[in-house]
C-alpha cells in the first residue's frame, strides 16, 4: 500500500479562479470576510486576487484592497496571479507573497488568454524574475504550467510540449512550478504520467496540483497526485469559477471536498471542514444564482468523521 503525505497544504483560489469567470461583482468587504473566515477555519494559503487590467477582468479591481487586509492575518500565505511584468511590479510593490504567473502549454489558450505565445511568456518570466530581484524582493514566483493535459480551443497537448516549459520556466528564473488542468482532461492514469515526469524534473521545486472537475474526476486525479508524493493542491470554495478562454470548463474541486477527503484518508490539513461548510453557505448568497458545485454540502460530513480523524476505527 502506497503511503500518502501525513500533511497536505490546500490552497483557496476561489476569490480569483473562481470570481474571474462568473458575472457578479462581489463588494470588496465581503471578499475580506471570506478571507477572515477561511483563515478562521484554519486555511493558511489563499489566493486572494489578480493584478490585471480592471477593464478586463472587473471582478478583480480591487485585489490590492483584498491582499492589504489579507496580510493582516498571522501566519496567512497570500498569492496573486500576474499576467505580466506590470502586474507582477504592482504585486511586488504591494507585499504579496507569491507571484504566480500563467504558462499555457497550448499555444492557441496561451494567445486567447494573455496575447503571447508561451515562449513570449517564458521571456517575461525572466523579466519579473529581474525585477524581483533588483527589488530585493523576498516574495517567491511561481509558473503555473496550465491546460498540460489537453485544450478546448487546440484539442491535444503533448507532454513533450508540457514538460519543455516547465524545464524552461525553472532556467528562466521561477522558483516553483506547478501543473494544471485547466479544462478537466486529465483522468488518474494520465496525471501519474505526467506527474511522475514534472518530479524529475523539478524535485522539491515543484509546487502543486490545480484539478478542475469539469468530468466529475478531480478528487481522483488529486488522489493519483497525492500518491507520487504531491502535498498541494489548488481548490475553490463551492467548486466556482472556471477560465474565460476556457469554453465549458467548471471550477476547481470544491475547497470543502477535498478537505473532507484529505482529513478522512488521514492527510492532515489544518482546516475544518464543517467551518468551510459554513461559509460555502455564506458565499453562494452573496453570490445568489451563480452555478456553484460539489457534493458534501448536499449530504454534510458523516456521522463518523470525527472519529474518523481520531483514528478510533469505524
Amino acid at each position: 500500500m502506497i503511503a500518502l503525505p501525513a500533511q497536505v497544504t490546500v490552497r483557496e483560489v476561489g476569490l480569483r479562479d473562481g470570481l474571474q469567470s462568473i458575472a457578479t461583482v462581489l463588494p470588496t468587504a465581503d471578499k475580506c470576510q471570506w478571507v477572515r473566515d477561511a483563515h478562521a477555519a484554519g486555511m493558511r494559503e489563499i489566493e486572494v486576487g489578480s493584478f490585471v487590467p480592471p477593464t478586463l477582468v472587473p471582478q478583480l479591481a480591487d485585489t490590492e484592497a483584498v491582499l492589504a487586509s489579507a496580510k493582516r492575518l498571522p501566519g496567512l500565505f497570500a498569492s496573486v496571479l500576474v499576467p505580466n511584468l506590470r502586474g507582477a511590479e504592482r504585486g511586488l510593490d504591494c507585499g504579496a507573497d507569491l507571484l504566480l504567473l500563467p504558462l499555457s502549454a497550448s499555444r492557441a489558450h496561451s494567445l486567447a488568454n494573455l496575447r503571447r505565445t508561451p515562449d513570449e511568456v517564458l521571456a517575461e518570466l525572466s523579466r519579473i524574475r529581474a525585477a524581483r530581484d533588483s527589488a530585493g524582493s523576498k516574495t517567491l514566483l511561481e509558473c503555473g504550467i496550465g491546460t498540460a493535459f489537453g485544450c478546448t480551443l487546440q484539442g491535444e497537448v503533448t507532454a513533450v510540449e508540457v514538460l519543455r516549459l516547465l524545464q524552461a520556466a525553472l532556467d528562466a528564473g521561477a522558483d516553483r512550478v506547478s501543473l494544471a488542468d485547466t479544462v478537466g482532461f486529465a483522468d488518474p492514469a494520465a496525471v501519474t504520467r505526467l506527474f511522475e515526469a514534472a518530479l524529475r524534473i523539478a524535485g522539491n521545486r515543484f509546487w502543486c496540483g490545480h484539478f478542475h472537475d469539469t468530468r466529475g474526476l478531480a478528487l481522483a486525479n488529486v488522489h493519483a497526485a497525492l500518491q507520487l508524493g504531491v502535498q498541494r493542491f489548488d481548490a475553490s470554495l463551492a467548486g466556482i469559477g472556471g477560465c474565460p478562454q476556457a469554453p465549458g470548463a467548471s471550477g476547481n474541486v470544491a475547497t470543502e471536498d477535498l478537505v473532507y477527503m484529505l482529513e478522512s484518508m488521514g492527510c492532515k490539513t489544518g482546516i475544518d471542514p464543517a467551518a468551510l461548510l459554513v461559509l460555502r453557505g455564506r458565499v453562494t448568497r452573496w453570490l445568489g444564482g451563480e452555478a456553484t458545485y460539489g457534493a458534501l454540502w448536499r449530504a454534510g460530513l458523516p456521522r463518523t468523521f470525527r472519529r474518523v480523524l481520531a483514528g478510533s476505527g469505524p
